[in-house]
C-alpha cells in the first residue's frame, strides 16, 4: 500500500470515530428530551400480487431461513428443496412442513412450473448454480457472496446476457433490515442533500465452534471482504447511486486466529465511484459481553446532513435494534424504526412476473460484488503489531 493510501485510510478511520461522537451527542441529547423523537414515517410494504411458484437448493447457510421467508411475504410459494444432509433437511422441513423433499437438483431444474430459485450453498458453488438455473429458463436468488472468483462473475455476466434470466443477491443488511430500507428511502428523498460518503463499520461475532469446514477456506468462500463485506458495497454502491466505482486500496489479515492461516479475521477497503465515496471495515472481533452478534454501524455523510445507523444494538442506550439518527438543516432527531415494512420480498416477486427491477438493480447487485472480489485480490497484507519491547 501506498504512503497516500495509508494517509486517506487514517483519514477515513478518523472521520468514521468523529462521525460516531457526533452521533452518540445526538443519542444523548434525544434522550434527555432536548430534541423529541419521532417514529418513522415509512412506506407502505408494496402489494403482494402474485402467486409464484420457487423451489430452494443448498441449505448450507442459515440466511436460506430469512431469504425464503422473504420470497415467501412477496408471494412466493415454496414447491420443493433439495439438499443432502440429513441434519439440514431436517430443520428445514420443521420450518417449512408439507414441502417436497426433490431427490436430486434436476427435479427442480426440470420443473417448468418453478420459476425461481434461492440458494444458500456453500459460496463457492453459487455462482455456478446459478448459471444453471438461468439455464434451465428460471431465475436465480442467491445468498451473499453470490460469487467468490472474478471468472465466476464474468460467466454470470455474461449467462445473463444470454438468458435474459435474474441473477439476484440477498443482501439482507440493507433489503431486510428496517433501519437501512429507512435510510435508503430518507437519502432518495433528498432528506441530506447529495451523498458524499458512506462508512460502514461491521464487526460480526465469531463463534468458531459453530463454524464448519469451508467458513475457514477463502478459495470455498471468498475471504472477509468478499463474504461479509458484500452487504457494505452494496449500500455504497445503492446509496451513492453509483454506476461504476473502483477500490483505491484494501487489506486483510489474520489478528487472532493462527490455527487457520489461510483465514482473514479482519478487512477494511476504500472505494470510489461516479456518485461517491466510501469506506469499509469488516472484522470477526465482536466481544461476548455485547448482547448481539455485531454492533453494525452505518454513516451516510449527505451536502445537507447526515445519518448514522445503528443497525443492531445500541450499546448502553436504546433497547433493540434498528436505531436512526439524522441531522439536517432542520435540527436533529431520532427515528424508531422498528416497524418499517420490509419492500423487498413483494417487489421481487413482483419484479419476476412483470420484468422489472424495483426490487434490485441487476448491475448494481453486480458491481457490489466486483468491488470486493477486486478488493479481495488486490489487498496487502495487514499484520498484527509487533510485541512492545521496554526501552531501559
Amino acid at each position: 500500500m501506498t504512503d497516500t493510501n495509508r494517509r486517506a485510510l487514517l483519514g477515513i478511520g478518523l472521520t468514521a470515530g468523529l462521525a460516531g461522537f457526533a452521533a452518540d451527542a445526538l443519542a444523548q441529547s434525544t434522550t434527555r428530551g432536548d430534541v423529541p423523537t419521532e417514529g418513522a414515517k415509512a412506506q407502505p410494504a408494496p402489494e403482494a400480487r402474485y402467486r409464484v411458484p420457487f423451489a430452494v437448493i443448498g441449505l448450507d447457510h442459515n440466511h436460506i431461513y430469512g431469504i425464503t421467508d422473504a420470497v415467501i411475504r412477496g408471494g412466493g410459494v415454496l414447491t420443493a428443496f433439495h439438499a443432502t444432509d440429513p441434519r439440514q433437511i431436517a430443520m428445514f422441513q420443521k420450518r417449512f412442513p408439507g414441502v417436497a423433499l426433490a431427490r436430486a437438483e434436476d427435479e427442480i431444474l426440470a420443473n417448468k412450473a418453478i420459476k425461481l430459485v434461492c440458494s444458500a450453498a456453500i459460496p463457492v458453488l453459487r455462482a455456478p448454480l446459478g448459471i444453471r438455473v438461468m439455464r434451465a429458463g428460471k431465475d436465480y436468488l442467491s445468498d451473499k457472496a453470490a460469487v467468490v472468483t472474478l471468472q465466476q462473475l464474468a460467466d454470470v455476466r455474461r449467462t445473463i446476457e444470454e438468458t435474459g434470466r435474474k441473477y439476484a443477491i440477498m443482501y439482507s443488511e440493507r433489503l431486510e433490515v428496517p433501519a437501512a430500507v429507512m435510510a435508503g428511502q430518507l437519502v432518495h428523498d433528498g432528506a441530506i442533500g447529495k451523498v458524499i460518503q458512506t462508512i460502514n463499520l461491521a464487526p460480526h461475532r465469531l463463534a468458531a465452534a459453530s463454524r464448519p469446514d469451508w467458513f475457514w477456506d477463502p478459495a470455498r468462500n471468498g475471504g472477509i471482504l468478499t463474504d461479509v463485506g458484500s452487504h457494505q458495497a452494496d449500500q455504497f454502491v445503492y446509496l451513492t447511486g453509483s454506476k461504476k466505482a473502483q477500490v483505491l486500496a484494501s487489506q486483510t489479515g489474520n489478528f487472532a486466529n493462527p490455527q487457520h492461516p489461510g483465514f482473514d479475521d479482519f478487512g477494511d477497503m476504500m472505494i470510489t465511484g461516479d456518485g461517491g465515496t466510501g469506506y469499509v471495515r469488516v472484522d470477526w472481533f465482536t466481544p461476548d459481553g455485547l448482547s448481539t452478534w455485531g454492533d453494525g454501524r452505518l454513516f451516510i455523510l449527505g451536502t445537507e446532513g447526515y445519518i448514522e445507523l445503528r443497525k443492531y444494538v445500541d450499546i448502553a442506550g436504546r433497547p433493540g435494534g434498528n436505531h436512526l439518527f439524522i441531522a439536517d438543516r432542520k435540527g436533529t432527531r431520532y427515528i424508531d424504526c422498528s416497524n418499517v415494512p420490509l419492500p423487498f420480498g413483494p417487489q421481487f416477486v413482483n419484479d419476476l412476473v412483470e420484468r422489472t427491477s424495483v426490487a434490485q438493480d441487476q448491475e448494481g447487485a453486480l458491481l457490489a460484488a466486483e468491488l470486493v472480489l477486486t478488493a479481495t485480490a488486490h489487498a496487502t497484507q495487514a499484520r498484527p503489531p509487533a510485541p512492545s519491547q521496554a526501552i531501559e
